[in-house]
């Protein structure tokens, strides 16, 4: 599956849920999905407070999901190519000098 075929399944949820409705108690704004990018990262993190290795690895597997969801979400929110950004990225990251 795609990026593209991600974001779409992920807009199906979300639309389903009722979180793109004017009325919603969810709002759906590029500012409250890029907080919770930074929220579910930091769920990430504390799988590894206490050790370089996590113990619950489908737990850790949930909250990459969270992380990548919301990310998903939030490139389509503000029409960003993530696969392109992805790439170039890359691309810039390989002519850096560490």
């Amino acid at each position: 599956m795609t990026i593209d075929e991600l974001t779409r399944v992920i807009n199906e949820f979300v639309t389903a849920k009722g979180w793109y409705a004017d009325e919603t108690k969810f709002p759906q704004t590029p500012r409250n999905i890029a907080t919770s990018v930074v929220i579910e990262a930091a769920e990430l993190l504390e799988h590894f407070q206490f050790g370089d290795n996590p113990v619950d690895k489908a737990a850790l597997a949930g909250e990459l999901a969270d992380v990548a969801n919301y990310l998903f979400q939030l490139a389509y929110l503000l029409d960003i190519d993530l696969t392109q950004a992805i790439l170039d990225k890359l691309k810039v990251n390989y002519d850096r000098t560490w």
